[in-house]
């Protein structure tokens, strides 16, 4: 396989589309380091690992020799994107954008190259353009073409609103593509209007048009929605190792090659060995093991990773209960205090709904006894240990 095809494979790998294929190809034959930009619009103070589908799309450029982008929106940002969404998103304060952007930055570097990285952000460009700037961008394109994107035009056929603003974002996002000279922009599947109004724009300039690689959704913990922390069914990269090793080996089988694809530096080969051995009898519980250490390493390193394995066995495979877990001391009322709310208090579980489905699933125990009365009400006692789920504990005093 010729340097540029090995190439092209390593960056189609986990790819869902290409836009367009051939012209990816041909800047590749002609060896030149091309510019590749991703956008990240500063939302919230952590990434997760559905963010790193595309960062780590950016190291696969980064080690070709390519010239990685890493936008940071902090215009967009004061705008908020609209994409997937059946409300206006409200715009976050120039101060939480500002906020969450220095905690981005420190937090690609863990797979990033911070000296083959370049940082922009895109008030460097939008501030310089200027209202009437703004107003001649707006111009190039009618209300009917951004009717054509999927959420606007559910969004208007329901008769809810869309704020003019909104119009903008894909615009801007488009002019960030021109004002970098972008050769390639990464994206999710879900940006495939925004990503192509790049080329649009690039085209009205005068400049050659970016290729657009889209990524897929990283789905969450629940293997059927996209990592989200509203979802509560995501893997955070500041999680601690124990919790990050708890939550991968909590995903199923049939989820775990997914996230081989999507998140593993193993090569593609290696990655296919283990698929056969998996299929040969292999079991897939130790093949999970293995991604769990690797993401783990990437963002903490070697020692917590092991450290954690030693801990996954500990608490899950030998059914220990930890040394280490939350001190609780609950008041009780005068007739005591029922389970449901005695666990939502001790933080066990985030409502009382959830209480009463994790009994019914036989999932709460008191030291170690299984709970099957979602209506037990308790006394005070002394103290004990109460366990949701696999990872969850806390040791609970009532007086």
């Amino acid at each position: 396989m010729a340097g540029w095809e090995a190439a092209f494979a390593e960056i189609k790998r986990g790819s869902d589309a290409i836009l367009v294929e051939e012209e990816l190809k041909e800047r590749l034959k002609t060896g030149k380091p091309l510019k590749i930009k991703a956008g990240f619009d500063p939302t919230a103070p952590d990434l997760h690992l559905g963010h790193t589908v595309l960062i780590n799309k950016l190291r696969t450029f980064q080690q070709l020799g390519h010239e990685v982008i890493f936008l940071i929106g902090d215009f967009t940002g004061l705008i908020g994107d609209p994409t997937g969404k059946n409300v206006t998103r409200k715009p976050l304060s120039k101060e939480d954008v500002l906020a969450n952007a220095q905690t981005y930055k420190e937090q690609v570097f863990k797979i990033l190259d911070p000296a083959k990285t370049t940082v922009r952000f895109n008030s460097e460009w939008m501030n310089e353009l200027g209202a009437a700037g703004m107003i001649k961008l707006a111009a190039s394109q009618t209300v009917a073409r951004m009717l054509e994107r999927d959420d606007f035009k559910k969004r208007y056929a329901n008769e809810q609103p869309i704020a003019i603003h909104e119009f903008l974002y894909p615009l801007v996002q488009g002019w960030d593509s021109v004002a970098l000279e972008a050769d390639v922009e990464l994206g999710g599947t879900d940006q495939r209007f925004n990503l192509l109004m790049g080329r649009e724009l690039q085209k009205a300039q005068g400049q050659s048009q970016q290729t657009v690689l889209m990524m897929p959704l990283l789905e969450g913990l629940d293997g059927v929605q996209k990592m989200s922390k509203s979802l509560n069914n995501y893997i955070g990269i500041t999680d601690a190792p124990n919790d990050m090793f708890g939550k991968i080996m909590s995903i199923s089988d049939e989820l775990m090659w997914r996230y081989f694809d999507l998140l593993s530096f193993r090569p593609i080969a290696e990655i296919d060995e283990l698929k056969v051995a998996v299929a040969d009898g292999a079991n897939p519980r130790d093949t999970k093991i293995l991604l769990a250490k690797e993401i783990i390493e990437r963002f903490h390193d070697a020692a917590a990773a092991e450290a954690a394995h030693a801990d996954f066995i500990q608490r899950f495979q030998k059914n220990a209960i930890p040394d280490d877990m939350p001190e609780v001391t609950i008041t009780l009322g005068e007739d005591g205090i029922g389970i449901a709310n005695l666990l939502k208090e001790a933080s066990l579980v985030a409502s009382t709904s959830d209480a009463m489905r994790m009994i019914k699933q036989g999932a709460v125990k008191i030291n170690g006894e299984k709970v099957e009365d979602t209506k037990l009400r308790l006394q005070q006692t002394d103290t004990a240990v109460y366990q949701v789920g696999k990872r969850k504990f806390a040791r609970i005093t009532l007086v």
